[in-house]
């Protein structure tokens, strides 16, 4: 205990030696520490000298440790699959090693033709803009060349009645008028549209004087003219109604002729003015004769030859029905062709130059000494011998049972009621009318009130004296329509009525009621007859007739649509060349004021058939009332030339002579979404389609959620006012083109059968071209039409449920057809298409054209549809049977011709092999 604590004390106590342990404690740090060093250093050296000399053995196959070769190092089983990889990675590093320099040798290649390419589209910058700068050179070279050698063509400046200070070269006379002394074409531009004032006769004395009912009917018409406007001061022309007057009240002539002079815008001589003069009796007298009309143009049922002058006034037809539509149901039939009486007439002649409606004194002593030749007496002889003779029944009486009508001097006065004369005439094949006495008197209103009601009732008008001049007889090929013979030939008249055949007489009585419809009938087709002529005469062009404005219902596109294999499926049929543009319309108004200009004469007397003036139409025009046609009522004709080309652009205009033209499909449906857009899908791709137009027929919209397809056409869904299968064929706005494909909403066709269609109708565009056929038949026991459905070589109609037609037939069958027709159509909601049949028929004599289909056509009125429904065929029957009571005839022709292409190569049913076919 003591030395332990001398030890902690510094050595103090154990004789001073603390130094000796801490040396012999470095001593044994120091050894241990060497002999660490000696084992990690030296015995590694050591060991690895031994190991790396121990393989010195002669013996090679001793060796343990020593480096050894690839193949011997391969040989350790451990390591082979190692070699394995080794060797495979190699050969990868080789093969991508080439492929980039295969790479790279490619990049640069592509980098040189970059470069070329660069340099070839800046070289093709360079050229096109030096194409351009040359197409405006050459536009700009143009437009100096045009310019050089056309005129700057600019409106002619519209004068104002304020400052209208005309300086017309004075006629000689006033009977000397004509349009180019007379008007003042200054007024009327050709873009003006023929603005017409109409005074308003109740504002001046001579208005309280008018006949009622003539008053009430102009101004009824007045008001739905196209042409009438409110602004007199862009008036052409200014039209005053001066007559009939009634006689306890009319003003004197020299009160009139004051009241017409000072008309607002009469300007001292009236030029631009016509005065009309309706009759609707046959003692309207002619009043117009003593007053002073200046430069107004005259139109009356009257006139003296001192009087008319030609080219400017006008010889009107009487109004008749002047409040009232005439009743189609009552005009007898056309056929048979000859009635119970060869001709017939009555009337009394005012043998004194003094009558109850006398000129005059002025007048008289006028035609003093200067009198007629006067056949009367040899006429009256040469009929009662005819009458006498027995050999045809003929009526003729020269003596008036009752109290005959008053009329002019040496004019044959009416007998009897209108009632009366109307039953004799309806028995009468021919009527006479005999012109007055004195040849100074061109036309009477008695003549004209004859005329009047022999074409009403069918009787074939026969005139005798060639002096007359009939209504519009400018413009109206009356030989047509009526014979005029001259009083010396009246020996000759019975040969002569007897010789025509009865084809003739038809025609002659069906150009006659086609006259009488549209010239005659009403108060409106003689004012706009009036108008046509005067807008005529004076070239300017007619208005376009309005179109029904298309009320599109929204709906939303965009179901993809799909294409039918076996509709689109045209096999070996080209149809045509592929039409990448977009839809295009037809080309309108395209010959208008050169139509009108150029051509309107020579068509007057020459075009076969009636025409209209329509801006939409390809057909010759001659003359309209607007709405109308005028001409012979047998058939219309395209017009001819056209632009074809050469035989290439023929080939590819499809046929016909526009090379560039399309269609119009018009499909009709009822609350059948699924099978509407399953027909709408059919037409996906349907070449030259411009646009699809469906009528939806019911009030009840299509469902919003309703997916319409796209078949690459603008698809149209026009609302209609009500259900009526009318709707079908009317005017919509948005038919932009000529041709028109009506179809069902379940009918199939292959569009190589469209085609064909298309190409037919393209060469017959006054014709319908379809494909069911069916026709009509006379049932002897019942003594009345049928309508026939069967399968048949000979047809008569042909079916809009899937035909072409002309747009020009929707004008026609929806404002000039007989309303009566229509009515039928929605009674029975059902004959649309046998109606559009007629009307065609009736236009242009000729008959539909069948288009052979592939039997694919499916359509409503098919029998195998309909032949559980009675109904169906007997309103049918009903309605042909109708339509020819309105007609006045059977219009529809039958037909074994039908158009087929060699390329359908067409299987015909065993029992149809002995119908006829031309190719």
């Amino acid at each position: 205990m003591t030395g332990y604590t001398m030890l902690r004390n510094g050595g103090v106590g154990n004789g001073g030696q603390p130094w000796v342990l801490r040396w012999s404690s470095r001593i044994r740090l120091t050894w241990l520490s060497f002999t660490l060093f000696i084992i990690l250093v030296f015995f590694p050296l050591i060991a690895h000298y031994y190991l790396t000399t121990i393989d010195d053995a002669d013996d090679a196959g001793k060796r343990i440790f020593g480096p050894r070769t690839g193949n011997e190092l391969c040989e350790v089983k451990h390591v082979q699959d190692l070699c394995r990889i080794r060797e495979s990675v190699s050969e990868e590093l080789l093969q991508l090693e080439a492929k980039r320099q295969e790479l790279n040798s490619e990049i640069a290649k592509l980098n040189l033709k970059i470069e070329a390419c660069k340099k070839s589209i800046e070289n093709a910058k360079q050229d096109l803009l030096q194409l351009k700068n040359v197409i405006s050179q050459t536009e700009h070279s143009y437009k100096e060349l045009m310019a050089q050698n056309q005129p700057k063509l600019s409106l002619p400046i519209r004068l104002l009645p304020d400052k209208d200070e005309a300086n017309l070269p004075l006629p000689k006379s006033n009977r000397n008028c004509r349009l180019h002394n007379c008007f003042d074409y200054s007024r009327c531009p050709l873009t003006s549209g023929f603005p017409v004032y109409v005074y308003n006769s109740d504002q001046y004395p001579f208005g309280s004087s008018l006949d009622p009912l003539i008053k009430q009917a102009f101004e009824a018409t007045v008001r739905t003219n196209v042409y009438v406007t409110e602004n007199a001061n862009i008036a052409c022309v200014y039209i005053i109604l001066v007559g009939e007057m009634q006689e306890p009240i009319m003003p004197k002539p020299t009160e009139l002729e004051q009241q017409l002079h000072s008309l607002p815008y009469w300007r001292t001589d009236g030029h631009n003015h016509l005065i009309i003069n309706l009759s609707r009796k046959s003692e309207t007298q002619n009043f117009i004769y003593n007053i002073s009309t200046g430069r107004a143009m005259i139109a009356q049922s009257t006139f003296y030859d001192v009087q008319y002058r030609p080219g400017f006034d006008m010889v009107v037809s009487p109004l008749v029905h002047a409040m009232s539509e005439p009743n189609f149901l009552e005009i007898p039939p056309q056929v048979p062709v000859k009635r119970k009486y060869l001709f017939s007439f009555q009337g009394e002649k005012i043998e004194s130059l003094r009558s109850s409606l006398q000129e005059v004194r002025s007048f008289e002593e006028e035609i003093e000494g200067n009198a007629p030749a006067d056949y009367d007496d040899r006429i009256i002889t040469t009929l009662k011998a005819v009458q006498d003779s027995k050999l045809d029944f003929v009526l003729v009486e020269f003596t008036c049972k009752n109290q005959p009508k008053a009329s002019l001097p040496t004019e044959w006065a009416l007998c009897g009621e209108r009632d009366d004369r109307l039953d004799l005439l309806k028995l009468s094949t021919f009527a006479l009318i005999i012109t007055p006495g004195d040849t100074h008197l061109l036309i009477s209103a008695g003549c004209t009130m004859r005329l009047f009601e022999a074409l009403e009732v069918g009787a074939i008008p026969v005139i005798l004296g060639e002096q007359v001049q009939l209504p519009y007889h400018d413009v109206i090929r009356w030989n047509e329509a009526a014979l005029i013979i001259p009083k010396p030939r009246i020996t000759e008249v019975h040969f002569l009525l007897r010789s025509i055949s009865d084809n003739d007489l038809l025609t002659m009585r069906r150009q006659g009621r086609f006259l009488w419809e549209t010239y005659f009938s009403t108060s409106d087709n003689v004012f706009s007859t009036v108008l046509a002529i005067i807008r005529t005469r004076i070239q300017i062009p007619a208005a376009p007739i309005r179109e029904e404005t298309a009320v599109e219902i929204p709906h939303r596109s965009g179901k993809a649509a799909g294409t039918d294999p076996n509709m689109a499926d045209n096999g070996d049929l080209d149809l045509g060349p592929v039409e990448t543009e977009p839809p295009y319309a037809s080309p309108k108004y395209l010959r208008n004021f050169t139509l009108t200009a150029m051509d309107i004469y020579r068509n007057w007397n020459s075009a076969p058939g009636p025409f209209h003036l329509f801006p939409h139409t390809p057909f010759d025009p001659v003359l309209p009332s607007e709405a109308k046609f005028l001409g012979s009522g047998t058939g219309f004709r395209p017009i001819g030339g056209g632009a074809g080309g050469s035989g290439k652009e023929f080939q590819a205009a499809l046929g016909g002579n526009v090379p560039r033209e399309q269609f119009t499909v018009v499909m009709l449906t009822y609350e059948r979404e699924e099978v509407l857009m399953n027909s709408l899908e059919r037409l996906n791709g349907l070449p030259y389609l411009n646009k699809v137009v469906v009528v939806w027929n019911s009030p009840k919209l299509p469902s919003e959620d309703l997916l319409w397809p796209d078949i690459g056409v603008p698809i149209m869904v026009v609302r209609t006012e009500k259900n009526s299968l009318n709707n079908r064929f009317l005017p919509w706005d948005e038919i932009e083109t000529e041709a028109i494909l009506s179809i069902d909403d379940d009918a199939h066709l292959r569009h190589d059968e469209i085609m064909f269609g298309f190409r037919v109708w393209r060469e017959a565009r006054d014709r319908i071209v379809g494909f069911p056929g069916r026709y009509h038949a006379w049932d002897i026991p019942h003594q009345s039409w049928l309508y026939n459905s069967n399968y048949s070589c000979e047809l008569s109609m042909v079916l809009t449920g899937a035909a072409f037609f002309h747009k020009y037939y929707a004008y026609l069958y929806s404002y000039v057809m007989p309303q009566a027709i229509r009515d039928m159509v929605d009674e029975y909601i059902n004959c649309e298409d046998i109606a559009m049949n007629f009307l065609v028929s009736h236009i242009t004599r000729k008959p539909p054209i069948k288009v052979t289909s592939r039997w694919t056509f499916r359509c409503p009125g098919c029998p195998q549809a309909l032949s559980h429904d009675d109904s169906h065929f007997h309103e049918r029957h009903k309605c042909i049977n109708f339509f020819v009571k309105v007609y006045g005839y059977m219009p529809l022709l039958y037909t074994q011709f039908r158009v087929d292409s060699v390329l359908f190569k067409t299987r015909l049913p065993h029992d149809k092999t002995k119908c006829f076919k031309f190719i």
